[in-house]
């Protein structure tokens, strides 16, 4: 079967998102443990996510948890250093593809206003032909209805989308509804995929 568009995700596929070692550098790790122990973290980016404002709930969140205060608005005001490293090798794979037309498209779970900061500092992230982005419809992966959206939008049947996201809960949503779908933990798993696929020689995704 062909496959006529590749959908990446963002987050530790094409951007590194490691808050956990990110804080651990800035503040130390028992001071970041104690933090994260005491505050729900993942799940206020859950609902960033899932369309809550970045600016206004972090903000809120901070006034709500004055003891923790610092560490919440680092999330707002270091983000581009948080969530800055690119991943070289996955833009690579990006930028091949589109050089032999292919499509390329994003699907993250990823705030919307903090996709757009980011996307203002990176340019390969203004390049997809279609950016799914979770913040921006209201839903997120791993929800079948995030999934089926991106399918009525595109207009390609599931069988003919590669997907590569880091996280296995998503792939398996994606494999559910027939996508071709693979676990990326490092850009040569997602190197190996495309050139199963066809979609580039082994020289052209080194």
């Amino acid at each position: 079967m062909t496959i006529e568009a590749v959908v990446f995700d963002i987050g530790n596929v094409l951007i590194e998102w490691q808050p956990e070692g990110y804080y651990d550098r800035r503040i130390g790790r028992q001071r970041r443990e104690a933090f994260f122990g005491a505050f729900d973290f993942h799940g206020l980016m859950n609902e960033i996510d899932a369309g809550a404002p970045f600016s206004e709930i972090v903000a809120a969140r901070a006034q709500a948890h004055p003891e923790h205060a610092a560490e919440i608005v680092m999330l707002r005001d270091e983000w581009l250093e948080m969530a800055g490293t690119v991943i070289d090798h996955s833009v690579r794979l990006m930028e091949a593809l589109r050089a032999k037309g292919v499509p390329v498209y994003a699907l993250s779970n990823f705030g919307a206003e903090n996709f757009g900061w980011s996307a203002e500092a990176h340019s390969f992230l203004r390049s997809f032909a279609r950016a799914y982005i979770s913040g921006e419809m209201g839903m997120r992966k791993p929800h079948a209805e995030i999934y089926a959206a991106v399918e009525a939008d595109s207009k390609i049947a599931p069988e003919r989308l590669l997907f590569g996201d880091d996280r296995e809960e998503n792939v398996a949503a994606a494999q559910a509804r027939g996508w071709r779908a693979v676990r990326v933990d490092s850009a040569g798993h997602l190197a190996q995929a495309l050139v199963s696929h066809g979609l580039l020689t082994e020289e052209e995704a080194l």
